[in-house]
């Protein structure tokens, strides 16, 4: 490496006793050869600040996508020598979790706010990347690209053929000490058995034989693998906390939006709340699992750093499926299946679906989030207690974590059980049960909205006669009140009752138990 104390201006070499080598005195060329140690020295530290803010500004610009193809341009040599910067490298597949996070109405948010929302845009960013990074289990949590009101966020487990490399060495490992007693009773087995004469001698090497060709037939499909979807991301040990960690990444996300203090001025912004402080952030998330070619896509005059994949479609439709079903976030299957158990109890299957450009079935599923009636301020923590909490995640935290608790306080048991009776009577094709069903389970939410003191976050003149009125569900109320039940109550149920009794509430004849989304 360079090292400007070994230089001076004029490129002479100094003597032990600092001064220049033929010279005795030193006397006359100490100040210049000072300066040019100065200024050797000075030029290095130019030269290594520029290379930094280089290199900070790639990441961030291009993200952890952008760093591969980065690093492997760099490496690519012809002839001993390095070769020029190519972005438009082939792509690999990598496995991953996506997830998108939307602003909701962000059209009108840019139609009200014009330039300023620029400022919207970074102070919500600010937060989810924060949050995203945090949770990401080492630096797999990075935002991927901007795509005006969404972000694509990408929780990285590794490249396929790494990933594979992984899976088995700990299948080794695991699997290493039952392998070794199997060898030694072989071993022992062998010392009793007699070799008898050629006949055994070709039974052996036609049973060498068999065994080479079925090693070759697994090395086959190892390779088969690595370019499909086959390989069970479920079967990858530690993967439930990974999945955990990035869907807390979102939720954390989502509070931290209705905490933080540049976002909650938004509010009293009389553009979008018309002066009132009716306004707040509204933001939206998909997740899916799988596969993804991540690498370049442009020409040479202008590149862009992306993953192309099915799943990263998926993320998208379960983002924009989220409108549909009046929720914050919605899981895919794929998403759902890498969970830890205790993450799992804490979810709501809420339909089974296709998306549009997908044939494949799939239940979908939501973290019943609100952020009406909490108050996260009550939960802040500092920078580093929230660092802390990330690097010391267990499956316990769902039952712990004071933000993650609070965001699902309006549900409750018996709720749960009522909307479960009437989904599955819904996908069964018993859809005049299921509305009944769903009904209750509406009327429980709203009742038990308003009984423990949520709805002052709704309404600001709560009346005795207001409250008799809206769990009244059976009385044809005004306009407002209808209004301000829908904001209450359970959304999901009342779009699954609008589905059916929008088809007369009886299944067609060839229903499958699923329904088409139209939304992209």
């Amino acid at each position: 490496p360079l090292d400007p104390s070994k230089a001076t201006k004029n490129g002479k070499r100094r003597n032990e006793d600092g001064g220049p080598a033929g010279d005795e005195s030193g006397s006359d060329l100490d100040d210049v050869d000072d300066e040019g140690d100065q200024l050797g020295h000075y030029e290095t530290e130019q030269l290594i600040s520029a290379i930094a803010k280089i290199t900070d500004l790639l990441r961030k610009c291009w993200g952890v996508a952008g760093a591969d193809i980065i690093s492997s341009n760099l490496a690519r040599t012809s002839g001993g020598k390095t070769v020029g910067f190519n972005p438009c490298v082939p792509g690999k597949i990598v496995y991953a979790l996506f997830g998108f996070v939307g602003i909701n109405d962000f059209s009108n948010h840019t139609r009200s706010l014009d330039q300023d929302v620029m400022i919207l845009i970074n102070d919500v960013a600010r937060v989810v990347h924060g949050e995203v990074y945090r949770w990401g289990l080492g630096e797999s949590g990075q935002c991927n690209k901007n795509l005006g009101g969404a972000f694509l966020m990408v929780f990285r487990i590794g490249d396929s053929e790494t990933v594979q490399e992984k899976k088995d060495k700990a299948t080794a490992v695991i699997f290493a000490s039952a392998q070794n007693n199997k060898s030694s009773t072989i071993l022992k087995r062998r010392t009793r058995m007699k070799v008898a004469g050629k006949t055994a001698g070709n039974r052996h090497s036609q049973s060498m034989m068999q065994i080479n060709k079925k090693k070759n037939a697994v090395r086959r499909r190892k390779n088969s693998d690595l370019m499909s979807d086959s390989l069970r991301l479920a079967s990858l040990p530690g993967i439930a906390g990974f999945t955990d960690r990035a869907v807390i990444g979102m939720l954390k996300s989502f509070a931290g939006i209705h905490r933080d203090k540049n976002v909650s001025r938004w509010k009293e912004d009389f553009r979008l709340g018309a002066g009132v402080g009716a306004f707040s952030v509204e933001m939206i998330f998909g997740m899916d699992a799988g596969w993804a070619v991540e690498g370049a896509v442009g020409s040479e005059y202008k590149i862009d750093a992306t993953y192309l994949s099915p799943h990263v479609n998926m993320a998208s439709r379960m983002m924009s499926a989220c409108k549909q079903y009046g929720v914050f976030i919605l899981l895919s299957n794929a998403v759902q299946e890498l969970m830890s158990d205790t993450a799992k109890s804490k979810l709501r299957h809420l339909d089974t679906v296709t998306v549009k450009g997908s044939s494949l079935r799939q239940p979908i599923y939501t973290y019943d989030a609100r952020h009406k009636g909490v108050d996260f301020f009550l939960f802040s923590r500092s920078e580093k207690d929230a660092d802390v909490d990330a690097e010391w995640y267990s499956p316990s935290i769902w039952n712990s974590d004071q933000d993650l608790k609070a965001m699902r306080q309006h549900i409750t048991p018996i709720f749960l059980q009522e909307f479960a009776l009437g989904r599955d009577q819904y996908l069964a094709g018993n859809w005049d049960i299921a509305i009944q069903h769903l009904k209750k389970a509406y009327r429980i939410m709203v009742t038990d909205v308003v009984e423990e003191g949520y709805i002052d976050d709704y309404i600001e003149d709560v009346t005795d006669g207001l409250i008799s009125t809206l769990l009244d569900c059976n009385e044809t109320s005004s306009p407002e009140v209808v209004r301000l039940r829908n904001e209450l109550g359970d959304r999901p149920s009342q779009r699954l009752i609008n589905f059916m009794e929008a088809r007369g509430g009886v299944a067609p004849s060839d229903w499958e138990g699923y329904r088409p989304l139209t939304s992209k």
